[in-house]
């Protein structure tokens, strides 16, 4: 029997089942970000400041595995909300070094933006992950630009640093565009079978 679902019914299916990916991606992050806090920390000043975002964190990350498992799992509009949130954490972090004590390109706290953003690219329409690919590069770069002139330290007048930078950059944008490629073979070999007139499963 063919398949005939219409692309509004597949996007709700791709976000329904994709949702686990992005809380354990958010796990992920929380889990790099507690090791890099209790590792960097040198005062219980520093270490407050620096848990008190993971705990933020923990907590989003709490209600919308409690969504799930109450049968009222999150939409797409949460979805991109929560995701939104994260990456405004992860931006803080590294713009202020909360923590660490090391801000801009020195805070290695941006290694979480990778698995939110490969997550979110995962579950996403294309044109969405695009948009949070880019979005999330240009706030790092924001971040870290900032951070630099703050301390004093323009990043554009070491060659190093702005070396480190344009890597980490094309890394992240490498990696929103892997999972967006990698959404849309899903939704291709999907279509095929549909056409072939395999039934899917639900």
């Amino acid at each position: 029997m063919q398949d005939t679902r219409s692309p509004e019914h597949e996007a709700a299916r791709d976000v329904f089942f994709g949702q686990v990916v992005i809380n354990w991606a958010r796990w992920f992050a929380i889990a790099a970000g507690a090791v890099m806090v209790l590792i960097n920390a040198e005062s219980t000043v520093q270490l407050g400041i620096g848990i008190a975002p993971i705990v933020g964190m923990m907590a989003l990350n709490f209600y919308l595995h409690g969504r799930r498992l109450a049968e009222k799992p999150a939409n797409i509009g949460l979805i991109g909300v929560s995701s939104v949130i994260d990456v405004a954490v992860i931006t803080l972090v590294v713009l202020f070094g909360l923590g660490s004590g090391t801000a801009g390109l020195k805070n290695q706290f941006y290694v979480a933006f990778y698995p939110v953003v490969l997550a979110f690219t995962f579950v996403m329409p294309r044109k969405a992950a695009i948009g949070f690919t880019v979005a999330t590069v240009a706030l790092y770069a924001m971040a870290c630009v900032v951070a630099g002139f703050g301390s004093g330290a323009d990043i554009f007048a070491n060659t190093g640093d702005a070396e480190s930078l344009a890597t980490r950059l094309i890394a992240l944008a490498a990696v929103g565009g892997l999972g967006t490629f990698f959404w849309r073979i899903q939704r291709s070999r999907r279509r095929m079978a549909q056409e072939e007139g395999v039934r899917l499963p639900m």
